[in-house]
């Protein structure tokens, strides 16, 4: 039917009919329009809006021609008896409205709301009724098994194998990863052959190498006599003649003998510098630079050119609990020098884990370990500083109300407070109970002499050690002009002070920030040089002077340590913000990444860091234990004495840790000496009754190591006539004095 023989629409129910409009009228086309439009309009703006026709369900439909059915024949009864339809009685029996009183009007109002939508059931529950009606002994539904299921929660093997590839691929397990391997490169070939080499040299290292033995061995046979080595025998506290590296000690428990003891001396060797690496990370991203800025940070604490001419001594190289204790307990006080103080980051635990790693670097020695006590004595006065000055920053109570009363938020709770002072308390107890060992040591009336010999000048501080490979060879001329180059090689390298410079111009710190960090450089090179700054008087000598020597405080240039962190947090906050510099430059681009040109940029600093640190460190083949060593007890002295053999020798003895006068190192350097003077003419008269004296019942020559020594000859003197007698093994021989 077309629009024009469409017969007109019949008006609403109450409403006049509307006058016809001719079809051929210019004005059917808008006004068929306007009222499409008004129904519209009108269905979308009812109160409750019906579900069309159309849509709505079958049983619906039903429902309603149903009750039209009820209504009509309920008119035509009222009809039949004479009322008005519009008086009808109710098909229930109930009065009219008109005639019900309040509460049944009430009720019929209830009654009369319109019932709510009912929904039809889903497949499911219609499935769900299907299976249940069928009748009794009838197999189940077969189609049940496609019915939805509810997903199961994970079991704990799943949730704890999540929890552990999430911490597998955590940012600082794959920093620890990174300075695992970073450690074996930047240290090769200290692991190329873990067995037979020791780095640097044979002195300090297997000297190092039987203190880490003598610890684990001494657990198990007697732990009372830990500080009574079986070295530099009849001289009691001998363990505590240097830094005993007695934090190392749990990994002597397992392998005995001098192969073990190179072993675990050169794994601890490559763990150290990685502890260094990860530790100098973790403080500077607490601090707020970004990880390449702390790996930059990182890479030059840790492989700094002036501690290639320390790896020698374990005990400087295990400095990676400095910067990982001091980011625990940023961590833990929620600071970061970006960020300042946020107490809702406060956390006990963190707080704990850095005093107890503070307690376990003070093990290793006091040469490293005294300095930090002074850093963390600082942080402690600061920290009451802090709490004092919020405590006069209120402004609800006079200047007397705000001292004596306690803030309702205080800066650091109490939990907080409580681990510092139990921490502070295990760092001091730690401290005092292995200093008691070395206050008994004999002190030397030369260390103030000793001081001012190993003080560096100022010019040490730009030039490099022999054993780096970039700077090694360029300044052996200008090494000639030290007095003690071993010790007065301080370049922390060149790239850091470039970065570190630059950092003073533009940096992620604020500015009082990095004038903090360099008045620290400052007062940290003025402590370095020892005495050659204002003769030490009101810098070094009242810090470290008083110490006894055998906590280890004659070498000043050692406080490197402090000035090449403080240079490495500078030179983070400038890599920091050229990296930020960068990636804003890369949003304007298409695509808006860094480009290759760009990235390798972002990368130079790191490079030039990692490439001044590398080494060009000795190995030297470790002499093999001669067989005696393994047969012949104690108490004895080995022969050939020297201030370096010696220190072979107590290596040796880590089968049987048999007592030995022998001894190497600058401690007991007197009674070493005249011990060596005593015995250079033995076998004679004079020597033997000198031994007696001390002890010692036997002399074991090494014939296969006394060749170019004054004992070359020894094995083949008559000995008869000193009432001594002698007895020939395979590498040496063994002369009994008793």
């Amino acid at each position: 039917m077309t629009e024009q023989q469409r017969p007109a629409s019949p008006a609403p129910p109450g409403e006049k009919p509307s006058p016809s409009v001719a079809p051929s009228s210019p004005g059917v086309g808008s006004a068929v329009k306007s009222r499409r439009w008004f129904g519209r309009f009108a269905a979308k703006s009812a109160a409750a809006p019906a579900i069309p026709e159309q849509r709505r369900p079958v049983e619906d439909k039903a429902a309603a021609k149903g009750e039209d059915k009820t209504a009509a024949k309920a008119e035509d009864k009222a009809a039949a008896e004479g009322e008005p339809a519009g008086k009808a009685k109710p098909a229930d029996g109930t009065k009219p409205a008109e005639d019900a009183g309040p509460a049944e009007k009430a009720k019929t109002a209830e009654k009369a709301k319109p019932a709510e939508e009912v929904k039809p059931a889903g497949r499911g529950k219609a499935r769900g009724k299907r299976s249940e009606a069928r009748p009794p002994g009838a197999p189940p539904d077969p189609w049940t098994v496609f019915a939805s299921t509810e997903d199961q929660p994970p079991g704990r093997v799943r949730r704890g194998l999540a929890a552990t590839g999430r911490t597998l691929v955590h940012e600082y397990a794959v920093a620890t990863y990174t300075s695992l391997v970073l450690a074996v490169l930047m240290t090769w070939p200290t692991l190329r052959y873990p067995l037979h080499t020791l780095p640097q040299d044979l002195g300090d290292p297997a000297r190092q190498a039987w203190q880490i033995s003598w610890a684990g061995h001494v657990v198990f046979s007697d732990p009372v006599q830990l500080w009574q080595s079986n070295s530099y025998y009849p001289l009691v506290n001998s363990y505590a003649f240097g830094d005993s590296l007695l934090g190392y000690g749990v990994f002597a428990l397992i392998g005995t003998g001098p192969a073990a003891a190179v072993l675990r001396y050169n794994l601890l060797f490559v763990a150290a510098h990685a502890l260094l690496t990860l530790g100098a990370y973790a403080l500077v991203r607490q601090l707020g630079a970004r990880p390449l800025g702390a790996s930059v940070a990182a890479v030059a604490f840790a492989y700094a050119p002036w501690r290639l001419a320390q790896e020698g001594h374990l005990d400087i190289i295990s400095a990676g609990g400095i910067p990982l204790a001091l980011a625990m307990l940023a961590r833990g006080h929620g600071w970061s020098l970006r960020y300042g103080l946020r107490p809702k980051r406060q956390s006990p635990g963190w707080a704990a884990a850095g005093w107890l790693v503070a307690a376990w670097q003070i093990t290793l020695g006091f040469a490293l370990g005294i300095p930090f006590a002074y850093v963390l004595g600082l942080i402690l006065v600061a920290l009451e500083i802090a709490g004092f000055v919020h405590r006069l920053r209120r402004r609800d109570y006079n200047w007397f109300d705000r001292l004596m009363r306690a803030p309702k938020k205080p800066l650091f709770g109490w939990r907080l407070m409580a681990t510092n002072t139990l921490g502070a308390a295990i760092f001091i107890g730690v401290g005092m109970v292995v200093a008691v060992p070395y206050l008994r040591v004999p002190d030397s009336p030369t260390r103030t002499q000793e001081i001012e010999f190993f003080s560096p000048p100022l010019q040490s501080l730009l030039i490099g050690p022999a054993e780096s490979r970039i700077w090694g060879a360029a300044h052996e001329t200008a090494r000639t002009s030290l007095g003690w180059a071993a010790e007065m090689s301080l370049l922390p390298g060149f790239a850091l002070y470039a970065l570190a410079l630059a950092g003073l111009a533009f940096s992620v710190w604020r500015l009082r920030h990095r004038m903090m960090l360099m008045v620290g450089v400052t007062l940290t090179v003025v402590l370095t040089l020892g005495t050659n700054y204002l003769g030490g008087h009101y810098t070094y000598l009242p810090l470290f002077g008083h110490f006894p020597t055998s906590f280890d405080q004659r070498v000043p240039g050692r406080l490197m340590l402090w000035v090449t962190l403080l240079l490495a947090i500078l030179a983070a906050g400038a890599v920091d913000d050229f990296v930020r510099r960068a990636r804003h430059f890369a949003a304007q681009r298409i695509p808006p990444w860094p480009g290759p040109w760009l990235r390798l940029a972002m990368v130079t600093p790191l490079a030039l860091v990692a490439l001044e640190g590398w080494n060009a460190t000795a190995h030297p083949v470790v002499p093999e234990q001669p067989e005696a060593m393994r047969t012949v007890t104690g108490p004895m002295l080995v022969l050939p004495t020297a201030e370096l053999t010696d220190q072979t020798v107590q290596l040796w003895s880590t089968t049987r840790f048999q007592q030995l006068a022998n001894g190497g190192g600058s401690f007991a350097a007197a009674r070493q000496t005249e011990l060596r003077s005593r015995v250079a003419s033995f076998p004679d008269q004079a020597s033997v009754d000198y031994l007696r004296s001390i002890n010692v019942n036997k002399v074991l020559l090494l014939r296969d190591h006394v060749a170019g020594t004054s004992w070359e000859r020894a094995g083949d003197t008559a000995v008869d006539a000193l009432q001594i007698r002698r007895q020939d093994l395979n590498d040496a021989v063994v002369f009994f004095l008793r």
